[in-house]
């Protein structure tokens, strides 16, 4: 089976869109949703429904720090980031915030992890920027995959024989081998706002049948999300950065 991995989608519309046609083109069977479904981008009610359906039909999804700040604001946020919030909890129904709060923070299934942040406090949001983070994460997991986002670029992490950890730049559309004798962190990139450089939309797929997991870039219609964000009044930054994928 080939399960589509997507995190950080933003209440970017047209990423979400884009990233589930392409998955529907390369045959995936199911979907993982790692997290911040909303926060940043103009379609936060779309993007929460579309979610909902993906749940309903046997999808994974996770809470993110933007999800759980839509019912517990956080007072670690940048000053655009609790704008977009702010806006955000004005747009969303109360049934649609109800299914935010009820994500739970991981879940486990298999020889898999799936969760936004990190194994050893998910509740505290962790970002994994480098070796000794994910380190921190193998310490506080049982399970042989783990699949995160929160960072907004994509990375990969082993663990092997004596809990050393290797850091892999994953190349685009090249299938991974995730070999049995590892231990594997995946940290997903960004569907709606990607930091990688690439402003394409990013998510990943793992085919349980090979083995291999794939990080795929994905180009979506930029200018409509951007002339979105400015006109619901939410800070031009928030739509500059998609350009450049920053």
């Amino acid at each position: 089976m080939k399960i589509a991995i997507l995190s950080d989608i933003h209440a970017n519309r047209e990423a979400f869109e884009a990233v589930l046609a392409d998955c529907a083109a390369r045959g995936a069977g199911r979907f993982i949703v790692l997290g911040d479904i909303v926060g940043y981008g103009p379609d936060p009610a779309w993007c929460v429904e579309k979610t909902v359906a993906l749940a309903e039909a046997g999808a994974t999804v996770i809470r993110g720090n933007h999800d759980q700040a839509i019912n517990d604001p956080s007072p670690s946020m940048n000053s655009d980031a609790k704008a977009a919030i702010d806006w955000t909890t004005g747009v969303l129904s109360p049934a649609q915030k109800a299914f935010l709060a009820a994500l739970p923070l991981s879940s486990a299934e298999e020889d898999r992890l799936c969760l936004h942040s990190e194994a050893s406090a998910p509740s505290r949001f962790h970002y994994v920027r480098n070796a000794e983070g994910a380190a921190r994460h193998f310490a506080h997991c049982e399970q042989r995959l783990s699949f995160c986002g929160h960072l907004h670029r994509p990375a990969l992490y082993a663990s092997g024989p004596g809990g050393k950890v290797t850091s892999f730049t994953p190349s685009r559309a090249t299938p991974v081998p995730l070999l049995a004798q590892r231990r594997w962190l995946a940290v997903i990139g960004s569907v709606g706002q990607p930091r990688d450089g690439d402003p394409a939309a990013g998510y990943a797929i793992l085919d349980t049948g090979t083995g291999e997991l794939s990080f795929l870039k994905v180009p979506y219609d930029i200018e409509t999300t951007a002339a979105k964000i400015r006109a619901a009044g939410l800070p031009d930054s928030l739509a500059d950065r998609l350009f450049k994928g920053v």
